[in-house]
């Protein structure tokens, strides 16, 4: 059944062939490992950042406190304003990146920012409180952003109109506010939105 090998020059050529297969199997598993520990740490390191960034998304926001309309004497509301703050624990949030979307009455337009004016097609801002005209450092800081009503419709918003502003920070985040106008604006300078 078993058979005995006597001769010593063939017992050796077995035992190498063995050796020979061993090591590589060894080979092998050492590369399969080194391909898996790579994979490991690359999708390690992709779930960190996807995380972050959907964290950012989802923390680094603006929320507005109020909204106010300054009223022509044609009765239309020629300016909007907005005054904003960052979201409980967000980042710094400069709105010099940042984009609106305004989708009113007749228009739907991205406004994006001009240090110094507000037209049809960008929107500016004024510091309230704090050190900064464009960028959100603290919780207690306060930016009015303008946006030129009369401009990016056709002759300002009218009694009773309502306009959809989607504000998106640097980081992706989106805050919607809906300004709506009040139904007379008869005798009034400005009106809450």
């Amino acid at each position: 059944m078993f058979e005995f090998i006597n001769d010593e020059d063939e017992r050796g050529q077995v035992g190498i062939g063995t050796l020979i297969v061993f090591i590589a199997m060894v080979l092998v598993a050492a590369i399969a490992a080194g391909v898996l520990i790579n994979t490991a740490g690359f999708l390690q390191s992709k779930g960190s950042a996807t995380g972050e960034e959907a964290s950012a998304q989802v923390s680094n926001r603006i929320n507005v406190v109020s909204a106010y309309g300054n009223v022509t004497g044609s009765e239309k509301v020629d300016y909007t304003n907005l005054t904003v703050r960052q979201a409980a624990g967000a980042d710094n949030i400069n709105l010099s990146k940042s984009t609106i979307q305004w989708i009113g009455p007749d228009t739907a337009t991205t406004l994006t920012y001009d240090q110094s004016t507000a037209n049809d097609t960008e929107f500016t801002t004024e510091s309230i409180k704090g050190d900064n005209t464009d960028v959100l450092v603290q919780q207690s800081d306060r930016i009015k952003v303008v946006l030129d009503s009369k401009a990016i419709t056709t002759d300002g918003l009218k009694a009773g109109e309502e306009v959809q502003l989607t504000l998106t920070t640097q980081y992706g985040s989106k805050t919607t506010y809906w300004a709506n106008v009040p139904e007379s604006l008869k005798d009034k300078n400005a009106v809450n939105l």
